[in-house]
């Protein structure tokens, strides 16, 4: 089982070094373990180079996720075995949409936690591109992602739904507005465009439906410096997420605004999973845990 859980780490990390560091074991323990698979197996499972860290082979990549399955069956059997059938253990690996990460996943994994402590999860924030390569790659069980230009093949339990709304700077004139703010009202003026696919096109789509294509002034692909450049009066921003305060890291005020013409649709962040592809038992109990909504963490 050590084997297993060292090439599994490896390929997680892409070093050896920092296997070694998740594993808690030295650097030469993991390398060995690493080769007495190779050679158990009888193929070369990874391609190691030390200014590059380790690659993995085509053979490497078609093992890796027969090895993550058997480390989740074994955490599994180890709980069963020691009395605590049904109880979760092992590793969860959830990608996040990487605009999602600082509002959704504190709530989240805080609460996926204190309910199972013996489970562990593992995060990668990407863009939806990545996320759906690694889905394929089964390097990741299940992602966390607005539900737009999700593949036919995934299947998800909704954890939020949210209407876009307008951001503003403190001082802007619309920023006293009461009961909402009309998209064409801003249509003369910088756009601030949260730039990460498959959100951008669909941010721009809802300002052509409402009769103008926006100036973008600047775009970012960081939620936070799209609130911080509206807080700087360098333009306003249309975003489905919404945070607990109004102020940017700098902390400038930016005041947010219910669209109220024309009607948007409502947009949902959901938890997603490859349909054909069957969940672990700790998977299946994040996914669980997702379908509550925040109300529940």
């Amino acid at each position: 089982m050590q084997q297993l859980a060292s090439f599994v780490a490896v390929a997680d990390t892409g070093t050896i070094v920092a296997a070694a560091t998740r594993l808690g074991l030295s650097a030469s323990a993991v390398r060995a373990s690493l080769d007495e698979f190779e050679k158990v197996l009888g193929v070369q499972l990874c391609v190691r180079q030390r200014a590059k860290g380790v690659t993995l082979t085509s053979a490497g990549e078609a093992v890796l996720a027969k090895a993550r399955e058997v480390l989740q069956d074994a955490a599994d059997l180890e709980l069963d075995v020691r009395g605590e059938p049904g109880q979760v253990g092992g590793v969860v690996h959830v990608g996040c949409y990487a605009t999602l990460g600082p509002t959704v996943l504190p709530p989240l994994l805080a609460s996926f936690g204190r309910r199972f402590p013996a489970a562990r999860v593992d995060v990668r924030e990407e863009s939806l591109d990545r996320l759906r390569r690694a889905v394929s790659a089964r390097e990741v069980d299940v992602v966390i992602a607005y539900d737009i230009d999700l593949p036919r093949h995934w299947t998800w339990v909704p954890w939020l739904t949210s209407a876009p709304r307008i951001h503003l700077a403190q001082g802007h004139p619309l920023a006293t507005s009461e009961g909402g703010v009309r998209l064409a009202d801003l249509a003369d003026e910088p756009m601030i465009l949260l730039d990460v696919p498959p959100s951008g096109d669909h941010v721009l789509q809802m300002c052509r439906s409402a009769g103008f294509d926006p100036r973008v002034g600047l775009r970012t692909s960081n939620y936070e410096t799209a609130r911080a450049l509206v807080g700087r009066g360098l333009g306003w921003s249309l975003l489905v997420q919404r945070t607990p305060v109004d102020i940017s890291y700098e902390g400038r005020a930016v005041r947010t605004f219910e669209v109220i013409d024309p009607p948007l649709p409502p947009v949902s962040i959901v938890v997603a999973w490859r349909r054909e592809a069957p969940l672990s038992r700790a998977a299946q109990a994040f996914v669980t845990l997702a379908a509550q909504g925040p109300s529940a963490q």
